[in-house]
């Protein structure tokens, strides 16, 4: 059946607008004006970007699994200990989904990447929550449990991943009214100042995912004696830890293709690698958490935090709500131009309605 659909051709980088390009990526540039029908194509032929969109989008399955299992499985609605694990493992959905669609769609215009990528930045924000949700129910040593910074945590966690949405769509645009409108006006854009850009970008990410770790990395690396909560779990959470690093690395240094560029466009570039080490390091971040929910539950229903709607549920419902806000603001004047169109073509329409 494949043989019979033309599949989209793929374009060098010297024929696709700035926007659109990849540090060290040479060829397999999807046409910067593709058909939402051409998009999904490509999905079937080998571009820049392929890979991209299935390492994520299959895990997307794993995950959701996963989730449905502990839904089906466990007593959620009745049981308050097993909402962290809810909302992590639907944040786990989320982030890799919003990430394989705002690959595939991106190639649609300039503005549909950034409204994508808005997207992507929002759903990563939203699983740095869900691992803080999920640390203060389960991961935080004996030392800690119950501290004034274990009370601080979680409304911390919530500002940390609503600053972070705000400052990665800002690095790609601006501010929007202020910095770009609906004819993109070049003040502050990514393509003008792409590292400055990519240092916000890392900032973003590294900032809420450094936060949130920090019982972690004190509880594996630096408690010592009684109530340090030293487990089987502890290898689990150094795989997830230096897989982490690793997917750090790979994002903000570019490598390989950097030390040969061409020659990792299509299979094997940072992107891809970044987004498999990713994955594996939510595996086994999830396969830990598992594990010390299990173990420790008996000891942390006695002396921990008491899980409520408000430092779970409550604060995932905030942090979606308010990414959202801060999606759709940095959005709109990128949609006014479309929004413009569709109301003169309507307009043109009951004009000629009304003369006939």
């Amino acid at each position: 059946m494949l043989s019979l659909i033309k599949l989209p051709r793929v374009f060098t980088i010297n024929q696709v607008p700035k926007v659109f390009h990849e540090d060290s990526i040479i060829s397999g540039y999807r046409h910067p004006r593709s058909s939402a029908t051409d998009c999904i194509l490509s999905l079937f032929q080998l571009t820049n970007e392929t890979l991209n969109i299935w390492t994520h989008f299959l895990p997307t399955w794993y995950f959701l699994w996963k989730l449905v299992t502990v839904v089906l499985m466990q007593p959620v609605w009745q049981d308050s200990f097993t909402w962290p694990l809810v909302i992590f493992l639907l944040s786990c959905c989320i982030y890799p989904l919003a990430s394989s669609c705002a690959h595939t769609f991106s190639s649609m215009s300039a503005r549909a990447r950034h409204i994508c990528f808005f997207f992507d930045y929002g759903a990563l924000s939203f699983y740095s929550l869900g691992s803080a949700i999920i640390y203060s129910a389960y991961v935080f040593p004996d030392k800690w449990v119950n501290s004034f910074f274990h009370q601080c945590y979680i409304p911390i966690a919530v500002c940390n991943a609503i600053i972070s949405t705000n400052m990665a769509c800002y690095s790609r645009l601006g501010l929007p009214f202020l910095q770009y409108n609906h004819d993109i006006v070049k003040r502050f854009p990514e393509c003008q100042s792409p590292k400055f850009s990519k240092c916000l970008r890392v900032v973003a990410f590294a900032y809420p995912y450094l936060f949130d770790n920090i019982p972690l990395f004190y509880r594996v690396f630096l408690c010592a004696g009684e109530g340090c909560t030293d487990n089987d779990t502890n290898i689990l959470h150094y795989n997830h830890i230096a897989l982490a690093f690793l997917t750090g690395f790979l994002f903000a240094t570019h490598l390989p293709e950097r030390l040969a560029p061409g020659s990792f466009d299509y299979i094997g570039h940072s992107h891809q690698l970044f987004h498999v080490c990713g994955i594996l390091g939510t595996h086994f971040q999830m396969k830990a958490i598992e594990q010390d929910m299990v173990t420790r539950r008996s000891w942390l229903l006695e002396h921990s935090i008491p899980i409520t709607f408000s430092n779970s549920v409550g604060a995932a419902l905030l942090c979606v709500v308010v990414n959202l806000i801060i999606i759709i603001l940095y959005s709109l004047p990128l949609l006014s131009t479309l929004l413009r169109r569709s109301v003169a073509k309507l307009k043109k329409y009951l004009n000629t309605c009304y003369l006939l």
